[in-house]
């Protein structure tokens, strides 16, 4: 199994009682089952960004979205979004 820098296993996110973990073990299992059919890594992502945002905008309306995608360049800039990180 892949490392998602979380330290529950697949199964164990499934069965939690956090509605986030579920949903976690759900789109995991979904993004695993996508690339062993030969779907790349970056097309998964694309279409989750893709998905995630189109659901967020029917939800909570265009500026909400843009308001928290603002938030996004800070956040991957310094590192939040980076599973694999060198230690110097």
């Amino acid at each position: 199994m892949r490392s998602w820098g979380v330290d529950m296993e697949l199964h164990e996110l499934a069965e939690s009682d956090d509605p986030s973990f579920v949903a976690l073990s759900l789109i995991l299992a979904a993004w695993d089952e996508g690339t062993e059919n030969g779907v790349a890594p970056e097309q998964m992502a694309y279409a989750a960004l893709f998905t995630a945002l189109s659901d967020l905008v029917s939800i909570y309306g265009e500026d909400a979205v843009v308001k928290l995608t603002g938030g996004l360049q800070k956040r991957v800039s310094s590192g939040e979004f980076t599973l694999k990180r060198t230690v110097q």
